[in-house]
């Protein structure tokens, strides 16, 4: 696959779902967008409260599944059934800071200072699998320890086909300014620069550092158009409110109305994120149970219709 001079969607836990992904692809078709986060363990044991385990990838397009767990062999399984179902690449998560992931798990971050269980996983993953695999990363784990160099070093002699850095440490979690480092001539495989990119101008101080690419990750709250817009194939719409309703119909499709209208409200929020009143609509579609009702909020406050 081509990561050069291209714009990646990042994934992002509890946000990047099906429906998500979908909503992305109306505005940018071939961009290679992540899923969520996707546990090895649940993956390979098919467990039936997790929607994302049964996704079909084939109708996607261009999107890597992205797996994370401590188990090499689990791990392995998991790259299987994710090709299985139609995903292009397989991404391993080196970086999640969170306690769950990183420390509990010793997953995610935890193998930015486990190098050789990262290895062993990275080994299994590309032997298990025919389509690419990359992996995603932090700087290090704290400002004592950045040596994500030597990490993406490891992962090129695993065969894995490139990286992604975010520019933080785990320390940092997702707090002050992120800071790419320069890419040198000493790292063997592509890497993509991931962490406050949100314009033009950002990308551009990216690509000048040598990277072969950049992931939007939090600049695509509430702005499913931007991939699309940075590629120059679309501008933002002229009405949020319908790209709010297509949105919430595509996850009652997927979630049910329970479901998608409670987890619907922090989309909403970021919809409307600086706009008159926005703190008022936000109170209000917070205290909405029914889709109806919910669908009857977005258009008064967007002054759209249903159905458009």
């Amino acid at each position: 696959m081509l990561v050069h001079n291209q714009i990646f969607g990042a994934p992002l836990a509890g946000i990047t779902d099906k429906p998500f992904r979908r909503l992305i692809r109306t505005f940018s078709p071939k961009a290679p967008l992540y899923t969520e986060m996707i546990s090895c363990h649940s993956l390979v044991g098919a467990h039936k409260n997790c929607l994302r385990n049964f996704d079909r990838y084939d109708d996607e397009g261009n999107i890597g599944a992205q797996i994370f767990g401590a188990d090499a062999k689990l791990m392995a399984d998991a790259a299987r059934i994710l090709q299985d179902s139609g995903a292009s690449w397989i991404d391993i998560n080196m970086g999640c800071p969170v306690p769950k992931v990183a420390t509990r798990s010793g997953a995610g971050a935890n193998l930015m200072r486990d190098h050789r269980l990262a290895e062993k996983i990275m080994k299994a993953v590309v032997g298990a699998v025919q389509i690419p695999v990359s992996i995603k990363t932090r700087l290090g784990w704290d400002d004592s320890h950045r040596d994500w160099a030597d990490l993406i070093g490891i992962a090129a002699d695993c065969g894995v086909s490139f990286a992604a850095l975010h520019g933080r440490t785990r320390a940092q979690l997702y707090t002050g300014n992120a800071q790419l480092p320069e890419i040198t001539k000493n790292i063997k495989i592509p890497v993509i620069g991931n962490g406050d990119i949100k314009n033009i101008n950002d990308i551009k101080k990216v690509i000048n550092l040598g990277y072969s690419g950049v992931m939007i990750g939090r600049g695509l709250l509430g702005r499913p158009w931007l991939l699309g817009e940075l590629e120059g194939i679309c501008k933002a719409p002229t009405n949020i409110g319908t790209v709010a309703l297509k949105h919430f119909e595509y996850m009652l499709e997927y979630y049910g109305e329970k479901n998608a209208t409670q987890m619907f409200r922090k989309h909403a929020a970021w919809y409307s994120a600086g706009i008159p009143n926005s703190a008022e609509f936000r109170i209000t579609v917070n205290q909405i149970s029914g889709a109806k009702e919910l669908k009857e909020e977005i258009c008064k406050f967007w002054g759209c219709e249903e159905g458009i």
